[in-house]
């Protein structure tokens, strides 16, 4: 998940064997992941679930990853470290946002909707996987293969623990599941972000010395 702090990693644009193919399949990726963002939001809000919006901010990181990427392949370094923050800032307010509902949930909040939860994270889980299948058979060598493997298989983690959520919600009859899987996805969105921010913040500081050190001589 992007909570876990998943960037794909971006071949060099000379590397690729087939460019144009590639930056389609980031388009479809993108295009995927913001549709799922919207669908799980939709659906966390109409269904009561926190852990379906607690998802949803993994799409959202998702689609501004490949978004970055396809600025990356047209040349546009200096996107990446930007982004990053911008993204870092969205997970931590998305993080406190979730945190804040899950906490006034406990004594307001109802029993979310089991079914819809259960199928909508089936549907992430399934968009999860087409999307990691469509890179992982076009990127080349080992680091980005294992990039695509990890952020796959956090995503998935994610899609499952709604999952859960959904039938421990449908055994239980009560909202704990639900609140308990949305604070724990919450909490590493927060602790994400925050890992993002710094390590953005330092490559903008090395970016900002190079240049005055470029100045200099």
């Amino acid at each position: 998940m992007s909570a876990h702090c998943c960037d794909h990693d971006t071949p060099k644009p000379e590397s690729l064997a087939n460019l144009p193919r590639y930056r389609k399949i980031l388009w479809i990726a993108l295009i995927v992941n913001a549709a799922m963002f919207l669908v799980e939001i939709g659906a966390g809000v109409q269904a009561g679930s926190l852990s379906l919006l607690a998802d949803a901010v993994d799409f959202a990181g998702d689609a501004l990853n490949y978004a970055v990427s396809l600025a990356v392949l047209a040349s546009a370094l200096a996107w990446r470290a930007r982004a990053a923050i911008l993204k870092a800032l969205s997970m931590m307010g998305f993080g406190l946002y979730v945190l804040g509902a899950a906490v006034w949930s406990v004594w307001h909040g109802g029993v979310p909707q089991a079914m819809t939860m259960g199928a909508v994270a089936l549907l992430a889980l399934v968009a999860n996987v087409a999307v990691a299948w469509m890179l992982y058979a076009f990127r080349e060598g080992d680091a980005n293969m294992r990039s695509v493997w990890l952020c796959s298989r956090n995503d998935a983690i994610g899609n499952v623990a709604v999952f859960m959520a959904a039938l421990g919600v449908f055994g239980t009859g009560s909202a704990w599941p639900d609140l308990a899987v949305a604070s724990l996805m919450a909490t590493l969105a927060l602790h994400g972000g925050w890992t993002v921010l710094r390590q953005a913040r330092g490559e903008l500081g090395a970016g900002s010395g190079e240049d005055h050190h470029g100045h200099v001589h």
